[in-house]
């Protein structure tokens, strides 16, 4: 069985800095409220790297990325 990768987000820790968004910009992105959106919540493996990079940036650790079966 394949796993796949979730982007989970902590909406109380998330401050908006954007700092995913330089990362991983096929990823994620800012609202006009400075919200972060996530539009892609299960990427592709060939976006692992990118995911993790950006979960490692945040300075809120606000991003997890979970291993689905």
């Amino acid at each position: 069985m394949t796993s796949r990768m979730k982007i989970v987000v902590d909406r109380d820790l998330c401050e908006g800095n954007a700092r995913c968004v330089q990362v991983a910009p096929q990823v994620f992105k800012t609202d006009d409220n400075d919200q972060l959106v996530v539009m892609i919540e299960r990427p592709d493996e060939a976006l692992r790297d990118a995911v993790e990079s950006a979960v490692a940036v945040c300075p809120r650790q606000a991003l997890r990325v979970l291993d689905e079966a």
